[in-house]
């Protein structure tokens, strides 16, 4: 029977999949059907929208922030699906925080930390093969390269701000939890908030440890326009 405060981390690759929710609900149903039938609480539920290439994980990284915040368990639904995924398994063996795989449950820091080194390696030899059809080909004469792409455009800069506005939105609403712990009636002082998120390590907006009574203002009068 799982017991315990829980953080949930589900990942798909493309932007289509997490419009269309392909993918999604199935890691939610598989993490909910292993907790069913214990005493938990499911504090937050994290998404990542990455493509597989990248090795950027911010939403991993506010995941991990959520779990030492809440002293709570890192949930994925299928360790098998991001085994070949160095940065999330190098990310999760040092993070220190506990974790649980829905497919894996006798998975530990230490089988994440083989599993990182199996997939770096792998990474390594299939960037070591591509640079080298690279180089035959262009000793073979070919022309190499093309169109990058194109300039971008006033909706490509509203959009930008758009994504950035909608991250910021949902950064702050998985901070709601936190905010409400620290401060339930809402009377503490905006330097004594400071102190008591910066003293839980929960990261800033930027990724800072370091709060201020400025960030605190934002995050409140952020979290006020959500509410309206």
């Amino acid at each position: 029977m799982t017991h315990g405060r829980f953080i949930s981390y589900l990942r798909v690759s493309t932007d289509r999949q997490g419009r269309s929710g392909l993918g999604l609900e199935a890691q939610r149903a598989a993490v909910t059907d292993y907790l069913n039938g214990g005493a938990w609480t499911l504090i937050a539920e994290v998404v990542e929208i990455e493509s597989g290439a990248k090795s950027d994980r911010p939403e991993l990284d506010r995941a991990l922030a959520l779990c030492r915040a809440h002293r709570a368990i890192l949930v994925v639904a299928k360790l098998d699906r991001l085994a070949r995924d160095a940065h999330f398994l190098l990310g999760l063996h040092k993070a220190g925080v506990d974790f649980l795989a829905c497919d894996m449950p006798s998975a530990n820091r230490m089988t994440v930390g083989i599993m990182a080194v199996v997939a770096e390696e792998e990474r390594r030899m299939i960037s070591a093969r591509t640079k080298a059809a690279l180089a035959a080909a262009k000793a073979r004469g070919r022309v190499l390269g093309g169109f990058r792409g194109r300039a971008g455009t006033g909706d490509d800069t509203a959009r930008a701000r758009a994504a950035l506005q909608c991250n910021a939105d949902a950064r702050a609403t998985a901070l709601a939890p936190i905010l409400e712990r620290l401060d339930p009636d809402g009377t503490a002082s905006l330097h004594a908030l400071a102190r008591a998120l910066t003293a839980e390590n929960v990261p800033t907006a930027r990724g800072h440890s370091l709060w201020t009574p400025v960030a605190v203002a934002r995050l409140r009068a952020r979290l006020a326009l959500a509410s309206q």
